[in-house]
């Protein structure tokens, strides 16, 4: 059995042609329309603490697994509506030191700078039925980093991040997709439950939960 989970980056007017990664952003009514066909044909849209049972194989049904990567605020201003009316749920994955920024890691490759959500935003996030993971606490590339300084950002992201939501943060997802076995075993070690790639993909029940694949 196979689960997919989707990756969303920003719900967000599609920017002008020839803007880098102009393919990250979903149109709000997009994204409503999608999630509303969803809903008819019968699927429900589950955060990644949701989808676990389902991958553990200890449920099973019509669901999808619904994920953003980075924590932008135009998920909390447009998504979030959307889910609520549906009765679905979602995990956001934030970056925690860069609350209430804007995406500074695509600033070199011409990537328009957004807003983040801030604290009391990523709460109204929680507040409203939702979910956080972490994303590391500066967007790093994991394979740069020294082993001691790529620890800091897996495992202080999940405290940092729990202190702020005072929820559990028990899943995370690796930036820009780039990791090895050793991170691998940082985010287990870090106590989280699952971690997701950008290799495309389902997810399978029985998998490896470190190294889910999804589908943009």
């Amino acid at each position: 059995m196979r689960y997919p989970i989707l990756t969303f980056h920003q719900i967000a007017p599609t920017p002008p042609k020839g803007t880098p990664y102009r393919s990250l952003c979903v149109a709000p009514e997009s994204f409503a329309k999608h999630m509303r066909w969803l809903k008819k044909l019968g699927y429900q849209g589950v955060s990644m603490s949701g989808l676990l049972p389902y991958l553990q194989g200890v449920k099973q049904g019509r669901v999808v697994g619904i994920t953003f990567d980075d924590g932008y605020l135009n998920n909390l201003t447009y998504a979030l509506p959307v889910l609520q009316e549906l009765g679905f749920s979602a995990t956001c994955y934030a970056v925690s030191q860069l609350l209430g920024k804007t995406n500074v890691w695509d600033e070199a490759v011409g990537i328009p700078q957004v807003p983040l959500m801030n604290a009391s935003q990523l709460r109204a996030w929680v507040d409203g039925g939702q979910e956080v993971g972490a994303h590391t606490r500066h967007h790093v590339h994991l394979p740069e980093l020294s082993p001691d300084v790529a620890q800091q950002e897996i495992t202080q992201c999940k405290a940092e991040l729990q202190d702020i939501t005072s929820q559990a943060v028990e899943h995370f997802c690796y930036p820009y997709g780039d990791y090895s076995p050793a991170h691998v075993r940082m985010v287990q070690e870090a106590g989280y439950a699952s971690a997701t790639t950008t290799q495309r993909g389902r997810a399978q029940v029985g998998a490896n939960f470190f190294e889910l694949r999804r589908v943009p």
